[in-house]
């Protein structure tokens, strides 16, 4: 499990930074499509400061893992992950491929068979 959270500690970061930084572009590379209204702008900023506060909890709880917090946000990042791929996949569905749809999308899925792995441990053990 502390695997698992610095993992998505380090991966969520990035995505989320370049979100608020700079999120027409990593857009383009997710879905091959632009921003195109400032409104779609600012919620792709909420999006990445949501994705760095992911990366706060899964960096800060990678110590504490005995406990039904850790489990939570294990939970937490599971449905994170799972509704990831379900937009990714429906995004390519519709049309929109950017370069990184596909391995961001098989990461997602990778991510979300490592939480089922952990929760299944922390539930089996219990």
């Amino acid at each position: 499990m502390k695997a698992l959270l610095l993992i998505t500690a380090i991966v969520e970061a990035p995505a989320g930074l370049a979100l608020l930084a700079a999120p027409s572009t990593l857009t383009r590379l997710l879905v091959g499509g632009s921003l195109d209204a400032p409104a779609a702008v600012a919620v792709a900023r909420i999006a990445g400061a949501a994705l760095v506060a992911v990366a706060i909890t899964c960096w800060s709880a990678r110590e504490d893992i005995a406990g039904r917090a850790s489990r939570g946000i294990i939970a937490g990042v599971l449905l994170y992950n799972c509704l990831s791929v379900a937009v990714l996949v429906h995004t390519a569905a519709i049309g929109l491929r950017g370069v990184g749809l596909w391995p961001t999308a098989v990461l997602h899925a990778a991510l979300a068979v490592w939480c089922l792995a952990c929760l299944g441990r922390r539930y089996n053990a219990a």
